[in-house]
């Protein structure tokens, strides 16, 4: 029943987005039948063939052990501080617990730098191209979309090098496909963080994040393409363009650069961190002592911090895409939560959810990392629209204007892929990871 209503799902959250398109008579619904085609396939794929399964779990086998080299630096650096929750170090000694900074947050670096080596190798410009080509070719979008969007699908916000020739005569409806990919979309480096954070209480976490950033990737050029459509001519419509990038003169030096790239996003995150859980526990502080006055009065139960209102605000939704009653509104919550705190408390607190066995379901547990799976919330529009405004200063105005837009198309983006896993999932599905 739940599989029912999660694909029913996916066509309420399109309506959704329909309801606020800029321009419901000019949609081309060529973009939105092959990108439900393409979300459908692969998530047949990888929940319901067998072959699809394995490889999911050697992806996930894949970045765990990719993730447990990361942690030799640290460990050499932090000593005991870095060691995860239940781990010894060769002297014996125990784990302190777990410490944000010191154990999940370096990975980031880590990633950052193996990225650009595999940038500067070729692997990833070839991967890139192979999504670029079937968007191009089967969507009909631009060809500097597509690579924007598959770039998107393994870096972050630097993405938009890539497409740089072309980023100041694209149109609204391309800079807001771009804008909502970006942020409906993981960055490896920061994907590499929430395995860090989940492992433990869901051992194939890995395995469905990247499946996720796949499927949102798509997702996103649906729901722009819906709430934004294209009523302009692109310079690049159909073609097939290469990836613009400045390679590094050796493999070292990309190493180095990634480097200092990794530690500048990790600087970022946190200070976002930092700012916006004082600021949202200021604010919890206000309103919550307003609304215990009025439950106080009215005899009412609601939650009055910002997470559990934007719960309620996401709660319907959260039921549309499939999640059991008896868990939506812990969900709901934590998609509200990652639109003001972003996804790493959001994540943090899922694993928190897990380890106490809060969610009833453990189909509540993989919607929600699918649904959370994403930078779709306020922090990231100023980092996407400030950075790509920055590459192309004479179009500011137009990707400003359609930076809300963006969010709301990267927000559904992300519950269209917890729709489509939960369209496909069963509670005895082996990528649970027992």
């Amino acid at each position: 029943m739940y599989n029912l209503v999660s694909f029913s799902g996916i066509f309420v959250l399109m309506a959704v987005a329909w309801v606020l398109s800029a321009d419901r008579r000019v949609i081309n619904w060529r973009v939105i039948i092959w990108g439900l085609v393409l979300q459908l396939v692969f998530a047949f794929f990888i929940f319901v063939v067998p072959i699809g399964s394995q490889v999911f779990l050697v992806v996930n086998d894949a970045v765990v052990k990719v993730l447990d080299s990361a942690m030799a630096g640290t460990k050499f650096v932090f000593g005991r501080l870095a060691l995860p929750p239940g781990m010894k170090n060769e002297a014996g000694e125990e784990s302190i617990g777990f410490i944000l900074a010191f154990q999940a947050l370096p990975t980031i670096i880590f990633f950052a730098s193996l990225m650009s080596a595999l940038y500067y190798i070729g692997v990833m410009p070839w991967l890139i191209k192979i999504f670029s080509r079937a968007f191009t070719r089967l969507m009909r979008i631009s060809g500097a979309e597509s690579l924007s969007v598959s770039s998107n699908i393994f870096v972050g916000v630097e993405s938009n090098m890539t497409i740089l020739p072309y980023l100041g005569t694209m149109t609204r409806s391309e800079y807001c496909t771009i804008l909502a990919a970006g942020m409906a979309t993981t960055a490896s480096n920061v994907l590499a963080l929430y395995v860090f954070l989940l492992r433990g209480t869901f051992p194939t976490i890995a395995g469905h994040l990247v499946s996720s950033s796949l499927l949102s990737a798509v997702g996103a050029i649906v729901m722009s393409k819906i709430i934004m459509p294209e009523t302009g001519r692109p310079e690049t419509l159909g073609k097939e363009i290469p990836p613009h990038y400045e390679k590094e003169s050796t493999l070292m030096q990309s190493v180095i650069t990634g480097a200092n790239e990794g530690m500048k996003m990790l600087v970022g995150i946190v200070a976002l961190l930092l700012a916006f859980l004082g600021i949202v526990a200021l604010a919890d502080s206000v309103i919550g002592g307003i609304g215990l006055r009025i439950n106080e009065l009215t005899g009412l139960g609601v939650d009055w911090s910002l997470k559990g209102l934007l719960g309620y605000l996401f709660y319907p939704l959260t039921l549309a895409i499939g999640v059991p009653p008896a868990d939506a509104f812990e969900v709901s919550k934590l998609i509200g939560e990652r639109a003001v705190l972003t996804e790493v408390k959001a994540y943090q607190d899922l694993a928190v959810l897990l380890s106490n066995h809060t969610l009833k379901d453990p189909r509540s547990a993989v919607l929600a990392s699918y649904a959370l799976n994403g930078f779709a919330h306020f922090a990231s529009l100023a980092i996407f629209v400030g950075g790509t405004a920055a590459l192309v200063p004479k179009r500011t105005k137009d990707i400003s204007d359609v930076g809300f837009r963006a969010l709301i198309a990267a927000t559904l983006a992300t519950l269209m892929t917890a729709a489509m896993a939960g369209t496909f999932f069963t509670s005895g599905s082996i990528l649970l990871g027992k």
